[in-house]
């Protein structure tokens, strides 16, 4: 018998606010817990792996304090000619980063991980981006709204750095941060079935 799914008691590992609005979009009632884990990318580690390290450090740092909850990792990084961009440490870096990015493709890799009990299970979605050519007075601008300063590669797509996103091939929640359907199976490969705003259990 399906259980509401604030009874299965959800927890997002991240206090990503694009994270939050794409589990309120399908209906999945949750809390947030941040993993304050160290983010830092180990010597030759690849962007794919680095992702889903995290990923699942991230979900793993809150499952083992309560086994009984359905917790939710996820990590996202933006590559462009091999090299890694995270979020940006101030406006400069920011400038930095969108520069390199304008009139370029990249490629965001987001990892996704859930955690029930004894299961821990992760994938990861590879999206390719292309931007416009921006101009500096736009950079500049962009910045000034503050919206760059929180996300890996110093843009949000759903937001205003949706004008400057000239197309993407692959899934547009990944590059938000969360991929709603990776989700959906990892759930239901740790027993949980997602039924559009209801989760149901199975016994281990």
């Amino acid at each position: 018998m399906a259980r509401a799914v604030s009874e299965c008691r959800v927890v997002l590992a991240s206090a990503s606010p694009r994270r939050r609005e794409l589990l309120n979009l399908i209906g999945i009632q949750h809390e947030v817990r941040p993993a304050n884990i160290d983010e830092t990318m180990r010597p030759r580690e690849a962007p794919r792996r680095h992702a889903e390290r995290l990923a699942r450090e991230k979900a793993s740092a809150i499952a083992v304090r309560d086994p009984d909850l359905i917790v939710i990792g996820a990590d996202t990084v933006v590559v462009v000619n091999r090299k890694v961009l995270g979020k940006p440490a101030n406006a400069a870096d920011a400038a930095r980063m969108l520069g390199m990015l304008s009139g370029r493709e990249h490629t965001v890799v987001t990892a996704v991980a859930v955690s029930r009990g004894r299961k821990l299970r992760s994938a990861v979605e590879e999206v390719r981006v292309k931007f416009r050519r921006l101009r500096d007075d736009e950079i500049e601008s962009y910045i000034a709204t503050g919206e760059p300063m929180d996300k890996a590669g110093a843009y949000g797509i759903q937001g205003f750095g949706a004008t400057i996103v000239e197309r993407i091939e692959g899934d547009y929640f990944a590059v938000m941060g969360l991929p709603l359907v990776r989700l959906v199976g990892l759930m239901r490969d740790v027993g949980v079935k997602y039924r559009f705003g209801e989760l149901g259990t199975s016994a281990d």
